[in-house]
Formats: structure tokens, sequence, C-alpha cells
């Protein structure tokens, strides 16, 4: 995998049976390292090896790789209560179990960072929710750790405070943060750069986006293209270089991208548009 420079800026991209394909649809637009996503539909059976080689062929680094459950929707705050991560109990043990197959792709392909959204993890810690998921996410950090694997929590579902409290409670010292400010906007939680500073010392890995605050109470936030939101990029940056941050700034955009340029539909050039200048922006902030 290529040795990256400090503040390095990827792209988060999804991953199926051809690794390819995407490796290189991110590589075209200049970029040597990403995070990878899966979703549940994914089976692993013999891809560990062929993404290793494929990342190894290319020369492109994955910094952290994500999971995305089957069910899970983000149509507007109820359903997100209702459907991410593991709050919902009906799902917790399926989405366990899927949980350690993406940690053993995490270990196959040698990435040192695993991460989700684990849901809207309740305030009150007596809430009946509370426990069973913090005691899930223990196991799941000690299966990480048995695999020299860091647990990255993603922002956005509750202020930077209770997030805080929560890894303070799960007390598990390779539980980390893979902090998204664009997210802090749109669920309506916390100012991003404030957040950033609190919680700073546990932030191993980032997403680089944009977003505008929820226009009503139980809505989210628009997401918009790098520089055209309320988080400040630059004060952004400046922030991250300010807290020790060294690692990759990863644009994450909603978007497709195909390895042959020429057969992409209008919209998906618009959001390539997006991600081209998005990397311009980030290459001048990171200095």
């Amino acid at each position: 995998m290529a040795m990256l420079r400090e503040l390095e800026v990827g792209l988060m991209f999804w991953g199926d049976h051809e690794p390819l394909k995407m490796i290189r649809a991110v590589k075209s637009l200049g970029l040597r390292c990403g995070h990878l996503g899966f979703t549940g539909a994914v089976n692993f059976d013999g891809l560990g090896e062929v993404y290793k080689k494929a990342l190894a062929d290319e020369d492109f680094t994955v910094t952290a790789v994500f999971a995305a459950y089957d069910g899970e929707s983000y149509a507007d705050v109820p359903t997100v209560q209702q459907t991410v991560g593991f709050i919902p109990p009906a799902t917790r043990e399926a989405r366990e179990k899927r949980t350690y197959e993406v940690i053993d792709m995490t270990a196959a392909i040698g990435v040192p960072i695993f991460a989700c959204h684990i849901g809207f993890v309740p305030e009150d810690h007596t809430d009946p929710v509370y426990a069973p998921v913090r005691d899930m996410v223990r196991r799941i950090c000690d299966y990480c750790a048995a695999k020299n694997i860091m647990f990255a929590l993603e922002t956005g579902q509750e202020p930077a405070e209770s997030l805080l409290r929560f890894l303070e409670d799960v007390a598990r010292p390779n539980l980390k943060i893979n902090f998204d400010p664009a997210n802090l906007i749109l669920y309506g939680t916390s100012e991003p750069i404030a957040a950033l500073k609190l919680v700073g010392e546990h932030v191993v890995s980032c997403h680089a986006k944009d977003g505008n605050w929820p226009a009503a109470p139980g809505t989210l936030g628009t997401e918009m293209p790098l520089g055209e939101g309320s988080v400040g990029m630059a004060n952004f940056v400046n922030t991250l270089k300010e807290i020790g941050y060294k690692g990759a700034l990863t644009i994450e955009r909603e978007v497709s991208l195909d390895q042959d340029m020429d057969d992409r539909h209008q919209a998906k050039l618009s959001h390539v548009d997006d991600i081209m200048k998005a990397i311009g922006l980030l290459e001048s902030l990171r200095g």
C-alpha cells in the first residue's frame, strides 16, 4: 500500500466483488487512499485475498473499513432512530455477527481501523437500550483488539459530550472516533469545531463532508458540496492540525463512481465535479 503524507486526501467508496473497478476509479481522480465500505449484501468468502492483491497491485491504501447493515434507512431522524446501527433490538444479534465478519475482512486486508454508525445511543444510562448496546460495543472492541484493530465510532447521532461519556463508560482503549463534522450539523447535535476540540484526543480518522443545519426538528439537514455548507472547512482542517491529527482527509460524498468515465450520466458527472473541487479545496488547506 502507498506510503501516505500527513493529511493526505482520500475518498470514501463502497466495495463489492470487483475491487479493481472502484480502486481504479478513485485513483483516476488522483487519489491514493480511501475509506472502504461494505453493505450487508457483500459475501466475503475468498474476498480478502482478492482485495489484498488488488490494493498491492494498485499501490492503494485503505485507511479504514466501514460496515453498513441491511435494513438501515437515513430518511429522517425518527427513521434513523428506529433502523440504524445497534439500537434496534430485533436486528442486534444479526448485526453483531455481521460486524465480526467485516472486522475479519478488515484484518485480512491489513487495515488498522474498523468503523460504523452504532445509532442514537440514549443519553439516559438507565434507558433499557443503553446497557445492551454498551456491552455489545465492548464485545466488538475486544474482538477488534485481538486483531490489533481500532473500533472508530462515526459521529453525528449524539452530542459530543454524550459521545465522550459513552467512550468513558465502555472503557476500552481501542474505542476511538471517526469524526464527521457534517453529520453533527445534519443531525443538529453539535457545533462541529467545538465538538472536535472536545473529543480530539480520540479521533483516529475523519470524513471531509459539508452540510447545512436541519430546517425543522425531526428532519435532517442537507448535505452540500465541500466548502458550500456550514462546517467551515478551513477552520475544520486547522483544528485537526491543532489537535495533532495526522491521518487522511477522506472525502465522503454520496455518489457512485464508474470505471468507464464516458458512461456516466449527468447526475454522476456533477457529483464527480463536486469531488474534484473538494480535492482541490483540501489540497489548498492541508498545506
